[in-house]
């Protein structure tokens, strides 16, 4: 980065920094609330004697500088490396080893003319949100079935976690690459409201921002439960039922998601049983070799059994930890209730789709089978799952647009 800019950013950052933590009060300066909240609290213990004030104005003086230059130098490297990350994150990337498909969707009222790739892992609840969005609106894709312990299938990217969708374009232009489950989901929902915005700008509402924790790398994504309507004013919805998708939809990746773990490998039968599980839904057999499908089985089971001990913790689960997912379960139909088939009305909405495709994820474990048991969540997941099934979203009467090059009904009079 240029060194003007830099320069512009540090001034900015500390411009703001010093508003933010000396602002100027009732008409005083800074720098004078300072000093009255010295004498205050000098009063409330001993006060100093008067020759000692301009040590105590020297001592002011200092430590909020340094405060200031401290607070001005991080935010301002943190300003840095997000833009940095965004300008990366932004771009479309071109060239991506080749892997045959694990598996091939094909819709046949598919009219977005869209030719996708899905890089996942099958039962990631991550990946299950986007095939169910994917599935619901009838999209045609590829499936590329990720190696959760080398990752050689992603290995073309500096993006470390799957999903991934990459979208095909014509000619010499670079293919475009979405990363993050919900950016995936907000993007395409955008573009089904208006397919005469290319797909690349809607990404560009979505910026990456990274920051360094320790060795680990931090991803997250601005606005990405954000669905961009650009101009258009008739929506189908209200502000309210926006605002309820989108709490629900965030629901889903924090709170809902970290039920998984703990209850699916809860004891080391349970972690195995999952794992078969996985392997059998996800075809390991057909895409990796005997060794590599034996090391995921028995390794990954070891520690995730191991992870969802720390997981169980970390998210205060309780000592049951089939009560905290039934618990979920029950706080989702509550929000939904019983005068609507979906929390969306009559069809799912994202929320809806959302929080599917995380309890998907462990359809084929004991603890799923523990919750249709326990838990009322039964209907309402099925309901969801035919509709997915049966690209509901693609019916001409659920349908958001018509594609670009079809005209609209209105054209044709």
């Amino acid at each position: 980065m240029a060194a003007p800019l830099k320069r512009r950013l540090t001034v900015g950052v500390l411009t703001q920094t010093y508003t933010r933590f000396f602002p100027s009060t009732g008409g005083k300066s800074s720098l004078n609330l300072l000093k009255s909240q010295t004498l205050r609290h000098f009063s409330q213990k001993q006060r100093p004697p008067p020759h000692s004030w301009p040590k105590i104005r020297y001592v002011a003086w200092v430590g909020g500088g340094v405060a200031v230059a401290t607070t001005a130098v991080f935010l301002g490297n943190k300003v840095l490396r997000q833009n940095q990350a965004c300008t990366v994150f932004a771009e479309t990337r071109q060239e991506r080893p080749y892997f045959k498909p694990s598996r091939e969707v094909r819709v046949d009222t598919d009219t977005s003319g869209l030719k996708l790739t899905l890089y996942q892992f099958q039962t990631c609840p991550f990946c299950c949100k986007v095939r169910a969005v994917l599935d619901y609106h009838g999209f045609s894709y590829d499936v590329i079935e990720v190696n959760s312990v080398t990752k050689k299938q992603i290995k073309w990217t500096d993006y470390p976690k799957v999903p991934i969708l990459v979208v095909e374009t014509a000619g010499a232009q670079p293919d475009l690459v979405i990363k993050d489950s919900s950016v995936i989901i907000s993007v395409l929902e955008s573009y089904l409201h208006d397919r005469n915005t290319s797909l690349a700008k809607y990404l560009s509402y979505y910026p990456c921002l990274t920051e360094n924790e320790g060795r680990k790398k931090k991803y997250d994504f601005a606005n990405k439960y954000f669905i961009m309507f650009q101009e258009t004013t008739n929506l189908p919805t209200t502000p309210e039922s926006r605002n309820e998708e989108r709490k629900w939809r965030k629901w889903a990746d924090e709170h809902l998601v970290h039920m998984l773990s703990p209850n699916a490998y809860r004891t080391v039968k349970e972690a195995l049983q999952a794992f078969h599980y996985f392997s059998d839904v996800g075809q390991w057999e057909q895409n990796f070799s005997f060794v590599e499908r034996q090391v995921v089985i028995y390794v990954g089971a070891a520690v995730m059994y191991i992870m969802g001990m720390i997981l169980k913790a970390k998210y205060n689960l309780k000592d049951d930890v089939r009560q905290s997912l039934y618990d979920a379960c029950n706080e989702w139909l509550a929000a939904v209730g019983k005068d609507r088939p979906f929390m969306g009305g009559n069809q799912p909405n994202l929320a809806d789709l959302a929080v599917y495709g995380v309890l998907n994820s462990i359809e084929g474990c004991y603890a799923f089978q523990d919750a249709l048991t326990n838990t009322n969540i039964g209907p309402w997941y099925n309901r969801t799952k035919k509709a997915v099934q049966n690209h509901s979203g693609a019916d001409p009467h659920n349908i958001k647009s018509l594609p670009s090059n079809i005209p609209k009904l209105s054209d044709k009079h």
